[in-house]
């Protein structure tokens, strides 16, 4: 990621960042691939629309907890979203600077879970007794990065972790992969004309052998038509669990977007359009459907 700034939010998305395109190959197959076409020269070329990160909604973790971090570092919280069917709730914030990309923090109600699941998920949870981030020091870059990549909780057996995935895969994701980054985007109409829409980037993708999610489409679009989206289907990990126990399991995605003039500004050509003049914020039914990135139902085509 390329930043105008170096602060320490910078730092911070750069080290999670490098974890993340170590732990999901496709980010820099994807990457090669487009300097290969000629889209960019490098990665610091391709524009990040936003990162994503899931969490537990428990006592001293999920958003509440999770977005100081970001607000810390000014950015300003906008939009609540809710998934009824998946039992989870999600804010966007927004980046104090225009190089910096937006936040999407989502969190899992697990009391509207099973009392079964539940106990499963407070099994683990239970043993944060405090607030984890007003332990940090906010303003040191190591040790925030460290934290997205620290267990918070004991490693999880393989029956708990199944358990979870019959009733919601949203929350096996969790309590495996903790904070680690859920997805970064790659912001499609920054890219070259030849490519700066969905139809065209997919089909290249498609071509080199990335799986798309097709949950409610390949592209997922906003009631607005201006916010559409598409996502690849989470590259498969080597989960260790508690017991020398290990389970193939969904790790994290790549998801792609491409942000339309609003209607002020639609006759303003496509390489002249500021962030400011595009569609922001997120859409509940795209959402909705990314979410599916990390699915059993995704990962059989994988």
């Amino acid at each position: 990621m390329k930043f105008s700034t170096n602060t320490t939010m910078t730092k911070i998305l750069d080290a999670l960042f490098a974890t993340y395109a170590e732990r999901v190959p496709d980010v820099k197959k994807i990457t090669h691939a487009m300097i290969d076409k000629g889209m960019v020269k490098n990665q610091n070329e391709i524009i990040n629309d936003h990162v994503a990160f899931r969490t537990m909604g428990v006592k001293n973790l999920g958003i509440a907890s999770f977005e100081k971090i970001f607000l810390a570092h000014g950015y300003e919280k906008r939009d609540f979203f809710h998934f009824n069917l998946k039992k989870l709730d999600a804010f966007w914030y927004a980046p104090p600077t225009p190089d910096l990309p937006r936040i999407f923090i989502s969190e899992l109600k697990v009391d509207l879970l099973s009392e079964k699941v539940q106990k499963i998920i407070k099994k683990y949870t239970n043993t944060v007794t405090s607030d984890p981030v007003d332990q940090l020091d906010l303003n040191d870059a190591k040790a925030v990065s460290s934290y997205f990549q620290k267990p918070l909780w004991s490693l999880p057996s393989i029956e708990d972790y199944e358990a979870l995935l019959a009733e919601s895969e949203y929350a096996a994701w969790v309590i495996y992969n903790r904070y680690y980054l859920n997805h970064y985007t790659i912001s499609v109409h920054d890219l070259p004309d030849a490519y700066c829409a969905l139809e065209p980037f997919n089909e290249f993708l498609k071509s080199i052998g990335i799986q798309l999610n097709t949950s409610g489409g390949e592209i997922k679009t906003s009631e607005d038509k201006l916010l559409r989206q598409s996502s690849s289907v989470a590259n498969k990990v080597i989960a260790h669990f508690s017991g020398d126990q290990t389970k193939e399991i969904a790790g994290s995605y790549v998801e792609f977007a491409e942000r339309g003039a609003l209607p002020q500004f639609a006759d303003i050509p496509g390489t002249e359009l500021k962030r400011n003049q595009r569609r922001e914020g997120f859409e509940t039914g795209n959402a909705d459907r990314i979410f599916e990135s990390t699915f059993t139902t995704q990962l059989k085509k994988n």
